[in-house]
């Protein structure tokens, strides 16, 4: 790596903020032998700009011998992040490759099938006379070979061990401050109906522990291969075959990757079994900090790393959380560039969100919320709902009160066609969304308010954040809901000019600043500090729809009849 020529690999015609003093604070972390940097930069500090500037550092073909690796990756666990990359003229190098699904085939009457489950997949001896032209092979082709290949970090993980995508110099993660859960969940392992096809077949015993959670699995890494040989068998699979055969191949790697790591005694994992419906209900078996996980996937797979995020608060404990030596890490700070005043926080706590207090709180932010509409009469707003439970409650409530027609929701299915057509709309509508917290750009009029209804502790029923409470990990336990906190604030301000308040609903948040501050960014406690209540108008649905367009009215009233009655089909995601 040669981080002196980070400032001439910056690809934006001039500097913004802080860019340039961070990109000087980066190269001298790299320059003092640090092999992993971490870059706390808040939003709107251009990170991906940053990025493109690291990753230009990594040494070339013509700079290395002929043993030394060369090039960089860029990797981010948001697709709407690598979306906005492929779109930005300014990171026009960064050649991006997405998974094989993403891809449809092009060979005729085959246009329609995506390239995992196209011919050259479901025919043993296929031979595909146009696969140099083939979409997802090309971009693989051409990304393997460029010097900045960009992916998901999804992507990344299972190309780990790749021919393909080998080690490189430079590996730059993008939105880092989740890489221990996004570890975790990619190492689950979820042994079900929908992922076991032979299920019915299966004698599934009360998995009391580990030990018996592997006697298990090393019983159906023997079922699954006996199934893939059959498979293999066939001359012909149809799409349906190909998805099982894939499934349980990935499925046989998960079972042996989680033998394997539990009988190392050397492994910093620690594995936990779920099964509350018990004997021959379905099994999640999950690990925690999975050091070796991530360092296959992850640390073997570079020389130096930069790691940006607004929200690694804490160096040593997310050093722990991914398996790194604090010593080999430095943190590198951005400083806010928007002002506090254009950020502001305000207090309209009508008292707990949890579940045994929700049904008395919920129906008082409801009717704050038809005052914070009335304050907003001609701008659109965001309802953070944390949950399908609160979100069907709360669309029912402000129905109720009479501001239905402004008001806009989103299920599992439609999440993105429903967000997409609320920020295209021309009408103030308000959209109570469910874990939007982050990779959600809301600059300018796209929305100019938005709530946050209740704190978002991590769900104490996983087994992981139990096991983590058993063992007095409260710190982690405040930092993971203050991370989502400052994330989801950060939505609706997105440039030094723009300006958006956010409103905090649920007594809890207050606890959680307090108990979470010597956490926080310089930034962010200002805005704290600065949090008021504001003077909001009188309880009035017709001033809240002051702005909404009489033909937006008859519409709300017609699907709302269409609707019917009953419970919705969503189970409540988190609760």
């Amino acid at each position: 790596m040669y981080p002196a020529r980070i400032h001439d690999e910056f690809p934006a015609p001039s500097y913004r903020g802080n860019q340039k003093g961070a990109l000087s604070d980066i190269r001298a972390a790299f320059e003092s032998g640090k092999d992993v940097v971490l870059v706390r930069a808040p939003t709107g500090s251009g990170k991906s700009l940053l990025a493109r500037a690291i990753a230009g550092c990594a040494r070339t073909a013509g700079e290395a011998a002929a043993e030394q690796v060369v090039d960089a990756y860029y990797t981010t666990p948001q697709v709407s992040q690598l979306d906005d990359v492929a779109e930005d003229d300014l990171l026009e190098d960064l050649c991006v490759i997405r998974g094989k699904n993403n891809y449809d085939c092009i060979l005729p009457g085959e246009t329609d099938t995506p390239v995992n489950q196209a011919p050259c997949v479901r025919e043993r001896e296929f031979d595909c006379q146009v696969k140099h032209r083939c979409p997802y092979f090309s971009d693989r082709a051409i990304a393997s070979n460029r010097r900045i290949a960009a992916m998901t970090l999804a992507y990344f993980m299972q190309t780990a061990g790749s021919d393909v995508f080998g080690k490189r110099d430079v590996v730059v993660v993008d939105e880092a401050h989740g890489l221990g859960e996004w570890a975790e969940m990619y190492a689950t392992i979820d042994l079900s109906p929908e992922t076991i096809p032979m299920w019915s077949d299966l004698d599934v015993p009360n998995l009391d522990g580990l030990d018996e959670a592997v006697a298990f699995a090393e019983r159906l890494e023997h079922l699954t291969e006996r199934r893939v040989k059959e498979l293999r068998g066939n001359a012909e699979l149809t799409p349906d075959e190909v998805a099982e055969r894939d499934s349980l191949n990935k499925l046989r790697s998960d079972l042996s990757w989680f033998q394997e790591d539990y009988r190392d005694p050397e492994s910093a994992t620690t594995w936990v079994v779920d099964q509350p419906d018990g004997e021959g209900a379905p099994v999640t078996i999950k690990p925690m900090n999975p050091e070796r996980y991530l360092k296959h996937t992850v640390w073997d797979r570079g020389n130096k790393f930069a790691l940006l995020s607004a929200t690694i608060l804490n160096k040593d404990a997310f050093c722990a959380n991914v398996g790194l030596d604090p010593d080999d890490v430095a943190l590198v700070e951005v400083g806010h560039t928007f002002p506090v005043e254009n950020r502001p926080l305000y207090d309209v706590t009508q008292g707990k969100m949890t579940y045994d207090h929700r049904d008395d709180t919920l129906p008082k932010v409801a009717r704050k919320i038809v005052r914070i509409m009335a304050q907003h009469p001609d701008e659109k707003g965001l309802i953070h709902c944390h949950s399908y439970a609160i979100q069907e409650q709360l669309d029912d409530l402000l129905t109720e009160f009479g501001v239905g027609p402004r008001v806009r929701s989103h299920d599992k299915a439609d999440r993105d066609g429903a967000l997409s057509a609320w920020k295209r709309s021309d009408n103030p509508d308000v959209f109570l969304s469910v874990k939007m917290e982050e990779a959600l750009d809301l600059e300018g009029d796209l929305c100019r308010w938005q709530v946050l209804c209740k704190a978002p502790y991590p769900n104490t029923r996983d087994s992981r954040v139990a096991r983590r409470l058993e063992d007095g990990q409260w710190g982690w336990y405040y930092r993971t809901a203050l991370r989502t906190v400052i994330q989801a604030c950060g939505r609706v301000v997105r440039a030094p000019d723009d300006y958006g308040a956010t409103y905090l609903a649920d007594t809890s948040l207050l606890d959680l600043f307090e108990r979470a501050r010597h956490d926080m960014p310089d930034w962010f406690d200002e805005q704290v500090v600065r949090m008021s209540e504001p003077e909001l108008p009188d309880f009035a649905p017709d001033r809240a729809l002051s702005s909404v367009s009489a033909s937006a009215k008859r519409r709300h009233d017609r699907s709302r009849s269409r609707s019917g009655g009953g419970s919705h089909p969503l189970s409540d995601v988190w609760d």
